[in-house]
Parts: C-alpha cells; sequence; structure tokens
C-alpha cells in the first residue's frame, strides 16, 4: 500500500504525503504487529488494552516513542486513562479521536503538556442503501463537526485539530456509494481546513480488499490512484491545499499472514446429491466469519491432488445447523479428492480477526479446543523455521476457564 500510494502521489502531482498505520484489531498477536513493524509504518488503536501492549512493544525494542498512534474508538476511562498517561510519557504523536463530543472533555480536564495536544475528529458516516440504519453510530454527526469545533476546541489553547477521519462501510469499491461518500467527507475537510487551518491530515480508514479466492480481481493501483486524483481535485475546487493521507488496513495487511489445516474425520453422504466432509474442528469457533458473514476464503485440499475430484459440502463438527462451508453460502463450488485415503485441506489468507472473534485460549461452542498454533517463518534461504506458538488446549485448561477446578 506504501507503494501504491506514493506512486499515486507523484503520479498526479499530489502536494500531501502518505502515512501507513496498521489497524491492530485486526491481529493482536506480538508475532504478527512486531513484523508489521519492521516495515516502517504507524498504529491505529480501537480499545484500552491496545496501549499497554503498545509500551511492551516499546520496552522490547519493536517500536519508540515517536511512532504515530491513531486512537480510534469509544473512549472508556481506562481507555482514555492510558492515553493521557502515554502523552505524559512522552509518547507525543498520540491522536486520540473524538468520536463523540463528550469525549472532548475528558482529555480538556487531564492533559497537561508543553505543547498542544493534537486531536482527530470521527465523521459519523452514511451507511449504505441496504443497511439497517441511516447513519454510524461512531462518530460526530456530519453537519455538527464544525459547530464542535467553534465552540469546544478552537479557543482552547491546549489542543488542535489536526485530523479529520471516515471510515466508508463498503469498504474501498469501486461503486456509486463510496465514491459519493468520499466527495461528502473531503468536501467537509475543504470547509474545516478554511476556518482551522492546522487541520492537515485526513484518514480514510480501511477497508481494502484482500485476496479471498484464486481468481480474485481487484485494480488496487487504478483505486488507489483515484482516491487520491478525486481527493485532490475536490481540494482544487475549493482552493485548499491536499492533505497528508493515512490509511488504516487490517485485513489487507495480516490476511496472508494465517492458514488453518483440517483434517477429514469421516465422510456422509446424506441423500443422492449431498455429500458430506466432516472436519476435526469448528467454522463457528475458527473460522466464525464464515458463520456470521458467509466470508469465503482460498480453499485448497493438502493432499491427493491426483486423485478424482468430487463436489461436496463441508461440515463443521458441533451440533449447530449453520456450521458449514458449501456452494450456495460462499459463491464457489466446493470440490475435493475423491478418496478414502487420510484427507487434509486448508483455508488460507485467514488472518484476520479470526483468532480475536473465536475467543482464542477461551471458551467454544460445544467445548471444542482451541487449535495448536505453530509460527512458520521463512529465512532468507528460503529455509523455514517452525515454532510451536500454542499447543492445543486441553479439558483441564476448559475446566479451570468454567470453574471446576
Amino acid at each position: 500500500a506504501k507503494i501504491l500510494f506514493q506512486t499515486a502521489i507523484l503520479k498526479n502531482n499530489y502536494r500531501g504525503n502518505y502515512k501507513y498505520c496498521y489497524c491492530t484489531k485486526s491481529s493482536h498477536f506480538r508475532h504478527i504487529v512486531e513484523e508489521a513493524l519492521k516495515n516502517d509504518i504507524h498504529l491505529e488503536t480501537s480499545s484500552a488494552f491496545d496501549m499497554p501492549m503498545i509500551e511492551a512493544l516499546e520496552k522490547k525494542g519493536a517500536l519508540t516513542k515517536d511512532i504515530t498512534v491513531i486512537c480510534n474508538g469509544f473512549k472508556t476511562y481506562q481507555y482514555k486513562q492510558y492515553i493521557i498517561d502515554m502523552l505524559h510519557d512522552g509518547y507525543k504523536n498520540i491522536i486520540p479521536v473524538l468520536d463523540n463530543k463528550e469525549e472532548f472533555n475528558l482529555f480538556d480536564d487531564e492533559v497537561e503538556m508543553d505543547t498542544p495536544c493534537n486531536l482527530g475528529i470521527r465523521i459519523a458516516a452514511e451507511e449504505q442503501p441496504d443497511s439497517q440504519f441511516y447513519t454510524s453510530r461512531l462518530g460526530v454527526r456530519m453537519e455538527d463537526v464544525i459547530d464542535f469545533y467553534n465552540n469546544k476546541i478552537s479557543t482552547n489553547p491546549n489542543f488542535r485539530v489536526k485530523l479529520l477521519h471516515f471510515f466508508i462501510n463498503s469498504g474501498i469499491t469501486d461503486s456509486p456509494y463510496y465514491w459519493n461518500e468520499l466527495e461528502k467527507y473531503v468536501t467537509l475537510y475543504c470547509k474545516f481546513k478554511k476556518i482551522n487551518p492546522e487541520l492537515d491530515t485526513l484518514d480514510i480508514g480501511g477497508g481494502m480488499p484482500f485476496k479471498d479466492s484464486l481468481v480474485f480481481d481487484f485494480d488496487y493501483e487504478y483505486m488507489v490512484n483515484e482516491i487520491v486524483k478525486r481527493i485532490k481535485e475536490i481540494c482544487a475546487e475549493h482552493d485548499v491545499i491536499e492533505p497528508d493521507i493515512i490509511t488504516e488496513f487490517g485485513k489487507y495487511t495480516v490476511a496472508e499472514a494465517s492458514g488453518i489445516l483440517y483434517k477429514v474425520l469421516g465422510r456422509k453422504q446424506q441423500n443422492d446429491r449431498e455429500k458430506w466432509l466432516m472436519l476435526d474442528g469448528s467454522f463457528i469457533t475458527n473460522l466464525p466469519d464464515v458463520w456470521a458473514l458467509n466470508q469465503k476464503y482460498i480453499l485448497l485440499p493438502i493432499n491427493n491432488w491426483d486423485a478424482e475430484y468430487e463436489r461436496v459440502n463441508l461440515g463443521g463438527i458441533t451440533c449447530d445447523g449453520q456450521d458449514y462451508y458449501n456452494q450456495e453460502a460462499h459463491m464457489n463450488s466446493v470440490f475435493m479428492p475423491k478418496t478414502r485415503k487420510v484427507q487434509y485441506l486448508g483455508f488460507f489468507n485467514t488472518g484476520a480477526y479470526q483468532e480475536v472473534l473465536s475467543g482464542y485460549g477461551g471458551i467454544h461452542h460445544c467445548l471444542l479446543p482451541s487449535p495448536k498454533h505453530v509460527i512458520i517463518r521463512r529465512n532468507r534461504d528460503e529455509t523455514f523455521n517452525f515454532e510451536v506458538f500454542g499447543e492445543e488446549q486441553n479439558s483441564k485448561q476448559v475446566l479451570k476457564i468454567l470453574g471446576y477446578t
């Protein structure tokens, strides 16, 4: 993404800079975040416990206190306190993004710095036409942003609003909805900039799609260039210099960092047309987006590639009727080797959100255990190192969580 945006900036003679922030909620694992930080990036947080995680990374030498940290999300007291403590501890580039008007009071009462504290404001985006809601629950109403700044922040010398943030819920798509929303929020930026010259950054959020099939066809170069081009054009119409751009890509960043392997435990022919492969795990507990969003992933057999293939349904081992992966729900026919031999299959590009949503190491549906977690590192000489990050959860661990031991 850094190369894509830098290329677009040069191509369009865009006068702003680009900053890549990793969306920590997509995967908080240390080995993931540390690997991301090796690429000279910054961070975006969403809740209180993100902050001590950043401090732990700083103590380990994985980052320095001058890193930019975009603090999104509704600010609980604990979250707010962590932010303030870290600001006072020398993390000068932490930017609390106000989710509502009342949050400003929390910081106004306690932030004491030699230089003004940089703030952001999140715009409450309009939802997609097919949504159950008209406006996002997150952020300040679009029509209230400038009045909020004028009435509460503009005269306070301890703060300055440097960043305007929005997230378009469709994700980054070449659709009329996306381009219309982008135009609205860039236009608001231009109006805001004219009354607040210190505003210089537009955070366009995340939503860059990841490769979820072998025939995935998304023109990243076109979309990034079009975003940069349209921001520049809108700013030119309003006679405003282009802002620096921040993105918060999560799935796009870490999807390819993980996969999950299943073993076929049994084969069931339930009628003339429906054949099931029963797996040694669950989609609900291992890949919750499959169950909740009908998310599809790259699916491949691991062995028996030379066998004849047949159309199948894949069944999880829970007793839940929704624990499956098949053609109708996930848009692509599922073909697997037609064999009675031991069969393994893998889902790939599953690295974003799945462990977090499933509650890694906790209690799962039907008391299925968290699977064994292995880290594979590729060396420069194309050899591999294997490290067991976590063994499969055992019954003693589960019973302890439930209070039996």
